[in-house]
């Protein structure tokens, strides 16, 4: 088991990561900004330390857990952040649904800092508290393992995809995808609706028949297209966001699935 667990971005993912780490018995010091937080994961156990660089000066293994690449930037980088201040070989794991140049540009700014390696994550606040997040796991093999044992205290399964980056890009991949799904399952509610099929004859019949998909059943659980729209395309937009950027700093075209995801009759683009 590592000794010292660091953790940053103890949000409404965050938090209950640091709980599963604590109830597998890691010893977790923890940088969060909000006071209720610090509180109440001290409470349960938790160190709470006061600076980013603190995190890395103390820390064996870091995880870090923030939406975005710009919020990881603002973190890792110049000399009081994480990067900066871990000892060397550190493995540094970040969840952040982001770009691999930004994981790579940061490694060559620490050339002889730690060992980042990717997880995007896939899930909710609830699996994390089953212990049942799906994580992306990509990087240095002995990096990976280590990270591997960490993780398994709220992730199942821990998905290993090969060097550092490729756990991004599968993740990207998976949103882009997704998200075409549900603009043909929208698609379909449409078409449904000029033929005279009820919505919920359709969802029904979707749960049986070749035609369903996970989508699908995401846009009957939500209660429909509206009421999936309304919650659900949000983050859709980021991810397509996301996806469209990474393709474009890879030189890659993203094809049909952009096509798809933009041009359906959920507002993605």
């Amino acid at each position: 088991m590592t000794d010292t667990i660091g953790f940053i971005g103890a949000g409404k993912m965050g938090e209950p990561m640091v709980l599963r780490l604590l109830d597998a018995g890691h010893r977790v010091q923890v940088y969060a900004r909000r006071p209720d937080v610090r509180e109440r994961l001290a409470a349960a156990g938790a160190v709470p330390v006061e600076s980013v660089a603190a995190v890395g000066r103390e820390s064996d293994l870091v995880i870090s857990c923030l939406f975005s690449d710009a919020q990881l930037l603002e973190v890792a980088a110049g000399p009081d952040g994480l990067l900066a201040n871990v000892k060397p070989g550190t493995v540094v794991v970040s969840h952040t649904t982001g770009t691999v140049s930004t994981l790579t540009g940061l490694l060559e700014q620490f050339p002889a800092g730690p060992v980042l390696v990717d997880a995007p994550v896939s899930g909710g606040a609830h699996d994390i508290a089953a212990g049942k997040l799906t994580v992306l796991l990509g990087g240095p093999g002995d990096a990976v393992a280590r990270a591997q044992s960490v993780l398994a205290a709220y992730a199942d399964p821990v998905i290993t995809t090969g060097a550092l980056g490729t756990a991004l890009n599968l993740k990207l991949i998976n949103n882009v995808l997704f998200a075409s799904n549900a603009q043909l399952v929208a698609a379909a509610v449409e078409l449904a609706k000029n033929l005279g099929v009820p919505e919920t004859s359709l969802f029904a019949a979707l749960e049986h028949c070749s035609g369903g998909s996970r989508a699908a059943g995401y846009v009957q659980s939500a209660g429909g297209v509206e009421s999936f729209g309304k919650v659900v395309a949000p983050f859709m937009r980021k991810d397509v966001a996301a996806c469209i950027e990474a393709a474009a700093d890879r030189g890659v075209e993203l094809g049909q699935l952009r096509t798809v995801a933009e041009t359906g009759p959920l507002d993605l683009s």
